[in-house]
């Protein structure tokens, strides 16, 4: 059998857990050196003070009007088409990019192309060696 807590429900067992175990302590605080008393008294004014800023700080988030909060109940359609457009935005200019990148990518091969098919050599003689060793030797005189 499965069994939920209600986060209320276990606040409230913890908070009577909590209040046996101050009475308790406090019973037994007679016999205690003064000294000794003066640092519990102290120690308990500011574990309630911790107690109480947790209690006050959900409600302050609240009456914040819930921005936040990191619930889904606090996002609107707006919100979320907020969120949303930066990375339409950033997909969009992603695909644009590499559309301008492809274009330019082919129209320099076109040059290229162009170049080797009207100049005065054949294509085959950039392949060949010897071409290599003729541009060395004129590139030098």
């Amino acid at each position: 059998m499965t069994t939920t807590t209600n986060p209320q429900r276990a606040a409230h067992h913890a908070d009577q857990f909590g209040r046996a175990v101050a009475q308790r302590l406090a019973q037994s605080t007679d016999d205690l050196p003064y000294e000794v008393s003066e640092r519990l008294r102290a120690a308990r004014a500011r574990a309630l003070q911790v107690r109480k800023q947790a209690i006050t700080a959900p409600a302050v988030l609240a009456q914040a009007g819930g921005a936040a909060t990191l619930g889904s109940e606090g996002f609107s359609f707006w919100t979320r088409i907020g969120s949303v457009l930066p990375l339409l935005a950033l997909a969009a200019g992603l695909v644009l990019l590499h559309g301008f990148q492809a274009e330019r990518r082919a129209s320099e091969i076109a040059e290229v192309d162009v170049a080797l098919l009207t100049d005065d050599l054949p294509p085959a003689a950039y392949a060949d060696p010897g071409f290599l060793q003729f541009l060395r030797q004129s590139g030098r005189e």
